[in-house]
């Protein structure tokens, strides 16, 4: 059974308590799980052998959450190659604007650069739509799951 490792990027919570929400969700489906504080990301490159699952918002114009920031950063100047990790990832933000999902699309763009594979299709939540990204997010979850047990399987 394949560890999950969670990260988020937050500016007022919301990917935070997204990743705490699926985190739970993935405990009670029988996953060994670590969620990664942004203070933790220091230094962290996925294991390869793991699962990773990212959930960010989005500010400003496209930009990356203040406290995810950094490990991008990181990840893009020692560009470890990863080509056996699996990762999904989650986007929050409002489609009015024009940049939308963009902190998401960066680490969907950085993570194909560093030879990661996604795993599932890219959820972008709309805040436009909806009050509780929570609830599609866990709903999008047992898809997810069912695709890291396909992969497992092969």
């Amino acid at each position: 059974m394949k560890k999950v490792n969670l990260v988020f990027g937050t500016v007022y919570g919301g990917a935070q308590y997204v990743a705490e929400m699926l985190e739970q969700a993935l405990l009670e489906l029988g996953r060994e799980t670590c969620l990664y504080q942004p203070e933790q990301l220091v230094g962290f490159v996925p294991p390869e052998d793991e699962l990773l699952l990212i959930i960010c918002s989005t500010t400003g114009q496209g930009d990356l959450p203040d406290d995810i920031q950094p490990w991008f950063n990181e990840m893009k100047s020692k560009a470890p190659y990863l080509p056996k990790l699996k990762f999904g990832l989650i986007g929050l933000g409002d489609s009015s604007y024009e940049t939308y999902c963009g902190a998401a699309e960066q680490l969907l763009g950085l993570f194909e650069e560093l030879g990661a594979k996604q795993l599932g299709e890219f959820l972008k939540i709309d805040a436009g739509e909806t009050m509780e990204p929570e609830v599609e997010a866990l709903a999008w979850l047992p898809c997810w799951n069912l695709l890291i047990d396909t992969e497992l399987a092969a």
